[in-house]
C-alpha cells in the first residue's frame, strides 16, 4: 500500500524535475521477465527508469540506504523500498555474485530488473565496455533484454551533487533482445557476444563516444592506483 501511495506522490514530482522525454515505451514487454540494461551516469538513473518504465522495476541499491537510524533512516528505507530497490552489501566478498542472484530471483518470478552493464557511473560521458553479468542473467533465465539509453541525468544529478536540479531527461527504450540465439549461459563467448550487442544498441541510442575499456570507480588509495597501473595492460 505504501509503495502505491509513494509512487502516486513521486511520479508527478518527477515529471516536474525530470521533464522526461520518453521514447520507445511501447517496446517494453508488459508481462513476463524482462531485463533493463542501461547506460549509467548518475545515482538518479535507477529512479528515472523505475518511475518511467511501464513495469514495476527492481534494482540494486547499497544496504546503507536501508539501515540508517532515526527519522531520516526510516524515510530513506521507505523511499527506496517504494521505488523497488533491493539492498545489497557492496563490501561483501561475494557482492558481485550476490547481486546477480538477487536479479535472477526477480526474473525467475516473472518480474522486471534493471542493471548497468558498465558496472559504475561514467564520469566522462563515454560508454564503457559492458561486463557480462547482464548476459549471464538473460541466458540463465531466458529473459529478453531491453536496452535503455539515458540522456541528461548527469546534469540532473551530477556524481558529486546531493540535490537534483531541474533539468530535462530523455529515456529511450530499445527493441528487446532475445538471448536464446546466443547459446548457453556457461559459454564465455555467448556471454561476450550478447553483452557486446546490448552495449552496441545502447550506444546507437545514446550517441555516446565508446571508451573501448572497462570502467572502474576512482581508486580508494595509493595501493589501488599502483595495482591498476601494474595490471593495465593485462589481457582480459
Amino acid at each position: 500500500m505504501f509503495k502505491s501511495v509513494a509512487r502516486g506522490i513521486v511520479r508527478p514530482i518527477s515529471k516536474v524535475v525530470f521533464r522526461p522525454t520518453v521514447i520507445g515505451r511501447a517496446s517494453v514487454p508488459r508481462s513476463g521477465p524482462v531485463l533493463f540494461a542501461s547506460n549509467h551516469f548518475s545515482f538518479i538513473d535507477s529512479v528515472a527508469i523505475t518511475l518511467i518504465a511501464p513495469r514495476d522495476v527492481r534494482f540494486l541499491a547499497k544496504s546503507d540506504y536501508f539501515t540508517g537510524s532515526g527519522a531520516k533512516g526510516r524515510m530513506s528505507k521507505l523511499f527506496f523500498e517504494s521505488i523497488g530497490a533491493i539492498p545489497v552489501d557492496r563490501e561483501s566478498n561475494t557482492a558481485a555474485q550476490d547481486s546477480l542472484e538477487r536479479g535472477r530471483e526477480v526474473l525467475e518470478a516473472g518480474g522486471a530488473f534493471a542493471i548497468y552493464p558498465e558496472g559504475t557511473r561514467s564520469r566522462d560521458g563515454r560508454l564503457y565496455k559492458g561486463r557480462t553479468g547482464v548476459a549471464w542473467l538473460a541466458l540463465t533465465t531466458g529473459s529478453p533484454i531491453v536496452p535503455v539509453a539515458l540522456t541528461g541525468t548527469q546534469e540532473l544529478l551530477p556524481v558529486d551533487a546531493t540535490l537534483p536540479r531541474i533539468r530535462p531527461v530523455t529515456v529511450q527504450f530499445g527493441e528487446p533482445i532475445d538471448p536464446a540465439p546466443y547459446g548457453e549461459a556457461g559459454s564465455a563467448r555467448a556471454r561476450r557476444r550478447l553483452t557486446d550487442d546490448v552495449m552496441a544498441a545502447i550506444g546507437t541510442m545514446s550517441g555516446q563516444e565508446l571508451a573501448g575499456a572497462y570502467n572502474e570507480p576512482p581508486a580508494a588509495n595509493v595501493v589501488e592506483r599502483v595495482r591498476r597501473a601494474l595490471h593495465r595492460n593485462d589481457p582480459e
